[in-house]
């Protein structure tokens, strides 16, 4: 809404921008980063979806109106946007303790100490790279800030990493500014929150763990390009908690996941990259945004058919209101992440691919129809109107799969095989497996090569000796 009200302001017409009242904070920040900061709001107390229908006409005529032709006829209070610093300025020298509350009293650190980023250390990141300091990566929403290498050197000192860690910082910062992932969602309620997959010869030239514990901080290119992750939305695209980031409960930042691509070449089956159409044998990055994740306790059995009904049921049961990115408010955008530890994949693999895999989940990870369309239309106010799975068939929305009379027939959660996207790590002796579900369009699966610079063997060797 209030990027329409921005476009109509700029060619001269007057808009008033209708807000619960939870969200005003969050407007009034998005306005900042639009542009216009004195965008007209016009509060809608409380929430809609809470309300009664006379509570809301209440609310509405007796708030929301009143908003609404202030905001078109009269004067709107003039709110002065703060320019950032430039970003080569140095705008404080202190003690590391006067550094951190400097960075914390202004919201540019996540609570957590971190490393002060002096010109010395941001110089030893922008070493491993061949791109210039000022190279403009691609704006990033909601504060429409440009992503570029220096602030990227910038929150990787910050963070914690290692000045090595560098080329797959950019790949991220360059996956965060396409506009396929989506960054401006990542604010949205649900609280969901990126993962990170690494693939390629960089899992073990710069350390990452891939095996027991996989998942969990420890190792520091995990844990501390995960934070990085954190950190430059909040510092760069501009997700502050109560302002822009709208996350009801949230989630921390995740570690990065790096993928045992020894084992998956022990069963010849492609990583998550590759799967991505990334070059296989190419370092590369792959984001997405996922509600949260549940463990798959104990998977036992000597065969694929006796193991993979463990993670059709995982995925069926564990897949609740995220089905709705399946086809109803974004068709054929949910993206669950299956994990299989490195024991379970290659047990299954002895007699199946991949992609045999994921047919087979297809086929057999569903729920009966009657639950799906409450998931759309019953416990939610999506689509307005009575609705089913034969209504969207019949449009052309969703394949014909999902069509039938039986409420109790079983349809699949997601519109296509592949769109169960499936890894290999954590600890290679254990048979527990982790299923992540996905935030649909709000963060969809997007993968980006990382550049090498020239030499960087030999930079390597250096920074590591």
């Amino acid at each position: 809404m209030l990027r329409v009200s921005a476009i109509a302001e700029q060619v001269g017409v007057p808009t008033s921008s209708l807000c619960c009242e939870g969200f005003l904070g969050q407007a009034k920040t998005t306005s900042v980063g639009l542009g216009y900061p004195n965008l007209a709001l016009a509060t809608v107390p409380g929430h809609v979806d809470v309300q009664t229908s006379d509570e809301l006409r209440t609310n509405v005529l007796g708030t929301t109106v009143e908003h609404v032709i202030r905001n078109l006829t009269g004067e709107i209070a003039s709110v002065q946007a703060v320019a950032d610093p430039d970003p080569q300025d140095i705008v404080f020298e202190g003690s590391f303790e006067e550094v951190n509350r400097l960075f914390l009293e202004n919201g540019w650190s996540d609570g957590l100490p971190i490393v002060p980023p002096t010109k010395e250390k941001i110089a030893e990141f922008l070493s491993f790279t061949d791109l210039p300091p000022d190279h403009a990566i691609g704006k990033l929403l909601p504060d429409n800030r440009m992503a570029t290498v220096w602030n990227v050197a910038v929150n990787g000192v910050m963070a914690g990493c290692r000045p090595e860690y560098m080329p797959i910082l950019v790949a991220l910062a360059e996956a965060m500014a396409d506009p396929q992932y989506g960054v401006e969602h990542s604010g949205n309620t649900p609280g969901a929150e990126t993962l990170i997959v690494l693939n390629g010869p960089l899992i073990k030239q710069l350390g990452f763990n891939y095996e027991q514990g996989a998942l969990r901080d420890g190792f520091q290119p995990n844990t501390s390009i995960g934070r990085f992750w954190r950190l430059y939305l909040r510092n760069v695209a501009g997700f502050l908690l109560h302002q822009n980031d709208k996350g009801t409960f949230g989630n921390t930042w995740r570690v990065v996941m790096a993928e045992n691509e020894d084992s998956l070449a022990r069963m010849k089956w492609p990583t998550v990259a590759a799967d991505m159409g990334a070059p296989a044998g190419e370092s590369a990055v792959t984001i997405s945004r996922f509600t949260g994740g549940n463990v798959i306790v104990s998977v036992f059995g000597d065969s694929a058919e006796k193991l993979l009904p463990y993670l059709g049921n995982a995925l069926a049961t564990h897949s609740g209101w995220e089905v709705i990115f399946t086809v109803g408010m974004a068709t054929g955008t949910y993206r669950p992440l299956l994990v299989l530890s490195p024991l379970i994949a290659e047990t299954i693999a002895k007699t199946m691919t991949k992609q045999d895999v994921q047919n087979w989940l297809f086929e057999n990870a569903r729920m009966p129809a009657h639950l799906f369309e409450k998931y759309l239309w019953g416990w939610t106010n999506l689509v307005p109107g009575k609705r089913t799975l034969n209504d969207w068939v019949r449009l052309g929305k969703i394949p014909k799969v999902f069509a039938g009379n039986d409420p109790n027939r079983l349809v699949p959660v997601v519109t296509k095989p592949e769109h169960i996207m499936i890894a290999v790590s954590g600890d290679p002796l254990r048979s527990n497996c982790y299923l992540f579900v996905h935030n649909g369009m709000l963060g969809f699966p997007t993968t980006k090569g990382v550049k090498l610079p020239k030499g960087w063997r030999m930079k390597l060797s250096e920074a590591q000796g």
